[in-house]
């Protein structure tokens, strides 16, 4: 009986260290702290500091662009059916720069972010993104709050820029996102109370 209970639970061991060996294999690797290049063909822009890059079918990444808060559009999974001023110029403006690029690079923060994204910056023929978007007019410096996220080079173009070109055109987009939450839950209770 013990002998056949030893076996048992040898198997079990070695079926669990499988499984887990077999995770690791088929997780993706992603390097962080150093650039690494990107096919501009396989990005897919979400808004104005958002990309997907399709690595492979199977292997689609989210990057939650560094050092920049851009405009909002529309986000009906969301609960909010208007964009905000300059959201939509923002957007237009990222799927411009990617689909001119020539190459490519991602430079990943070594933590993504609460909602299992990656942060990084990506770097445009050979150009921070953040940069070019802050200088266009179309992003907000997010730096001086949330820090450099390990990349403090990078960082700190993202602030220069914005020294450079002043205070931006239109509200904040973290204040646009309160306040649509707050018109949902306003419309919710309007929904609850009509019927």
């Amino acid at each position: 009986m013990l002998l056949r209970q030893t076996r048992h639970a040898v198997l079990l061991i070695l079926l669990l260290v499988a499984t887990q060996v077999f995770a690791e294999d088929s997780a993706p690797v992603r390097t962080s702290l150093e650039k690494v290049p990107v096919d501009p063909a396989l990005i897919d822009v979400g808004d104005g500091d958002t990309v997907v890059i399709r690595w492979s079918d199977e292997d689609k990444e989210r990057v939650r662009i560094l050092g920049i808060d851009t405009p909002e559009v529309a986000h009906h999974s969301m609960g909010w059916y208007d964009d905000q001023p300059y959201g939509p110029e923002a957007t237009a403006f990222a799927k411009g720069v990617f689909a001119m690029a020539e190459t490519v690079e991602l430079l990943r923060s070594a933590e993504p972010d609460g909602y299992g994204r990656t942060l990084g910056y990506l770097f445009v023929n050979g150009r921070n993104y953040s940069v070019l978007v802050v200088k266009a007019g179309f992003a907000a410096e997010t730096v001086s709050h949330y820090g450099d996220n390990g990349l403090p080079e990078a960082s700190e173009a993202v602030l220069a820029a914005s020294r450079e070109v002043g205070p931006v055109a239109f509200e904040a987009p973290y204040k646009f996102r309160r306040r649509m939450r707050e018109l949902n839950e306003y419309r919710e209770l309007q929904d609850g109370t009509e019927k």
